[in-house]
């Protein structure tokens, strides 16, 4: 089987297009079209079909579709084996959730690519429980999430970034004299208990036997602070990292005498295939200075 022929059918699969695929490969969709049918009549069965002006995976597609990827991955990572061992090439797979995202991937991507430009990086956003999942099933090499609250696995790594405590968050304009008196009384826009830090504001909250006037509840720290910025409530939050230009009108207030707090850092399977690509992100992790 011509790997060139299986790229081609999942590119084409992907992205519901033939003419996108064609783009993408720097091919003419009649080449593109062609690799496809060539992979068809090998293993013998319509690997997609045709609706309109796009198109999808047959069922038989569907089931070859994620081995057509972790076949691809694999030719990758055997090319990058036989390189010279001074240099890094492949695909490095990463995840990260929104906030990280935005204020720290760009940063140390950047960083990596300029290092090592033959690496080819692919990145998926999502929430930490979720991407955990796919790094260890495979599916991910690391991801930059917030620290489960249970004990990880001898099989995936650890590396601590960042600490991030709770705090009450204001409006930029009101003045605090008691946490607990503002948390009591001022309308309460709840973190997401499904979440690491909602889970951890919910215990502080109950612990202190604090009850509060809940307006919502809802996941998105960006979402919550553009909410308390225009006055509609005030939040209880870990104190999170901003992207570069983050400039809602807010204040933060600490909380006196707790040691409430979520834990950010890079989660890695230690039986990746790409490890030398994980170790090299690992480093720029660890050098990394706090700042966005």
């Amino acid at each position: 089987m011509d790997s060139r022929y299986l790229q081609s059918f999942v590119y084409v699969a992907e992205l519901g297009s033939i003419a996108e695929a064609a783009r993408r490969l720097d091919l003419t969709p009649a080449a593109v079209g062609q690799r496809v049918k060539l992979l068809e009549e090998e293993l013998g069965m319509r690997l997609i079909q045709r609706s309109g002006r796009t198109v999808s995976a047959t069922p038989a597609g569907a089931r070859i579709l994620e081995r057509g990827r972790k076949v691809l991955r694999d030719i990758r990572d055997l090319r990058a084996d036989v390189v010279d061992d001074a240099s890094l090439s492949g695909e490095l797979r990463l995840g990260a959730t929104p906030t990280l995202m935005t204020a720290l991937i760009p940063r140390l991507v950047s960083t990596l690519l300029g290092e090592h430009p033959q690496v080819d990086i692919y990145l998926e956003p999502g929430n930490s429980v979720a991407l955990y999942s796919k790094v260890l099933d495979g599916e991910l090499d690391a991801a930059l999430i917030i620290r489960p609250l249970f004990d990880l696995p001898k099989s995936c790594g650890w590396h601590t970034m960042r600490e991030e405590p709770l705090v009450l968050l204001t409006p930029e304009s009101m003045q605090v004299s008691d946490v607990r008196v503002t948390l009591e009384t001022e309308p309460f826009l709840r973190y997401d208990r499904t979440t690491v830090g909602g889970r951890i504001a919910d215990d502080y909250l109950r612990q202190q036997g604090i009850k509060t006037h809940q307006r919502c509840e809802l996941d998105g720290l960006d979402a919550l602070a553009a909410l308390v910025s225009r006055g509609l409530g005030v939040s209880l939050v870990p104190h999170w990292l901003s992207a570069p230009g983050y400039n809602v009108p807010l204040a933060r207030w600490p909380l006196r005498g707790s040691r409430a707090k979520r834990v950010v850092g890079m989660v890695w399977s230690r039986a990746s295939a790409r490890i030398r690509l994980v170790e090299s992100f690992l480093q720029l992790a660890q050098d990394w200075d706090g700042k966005p």
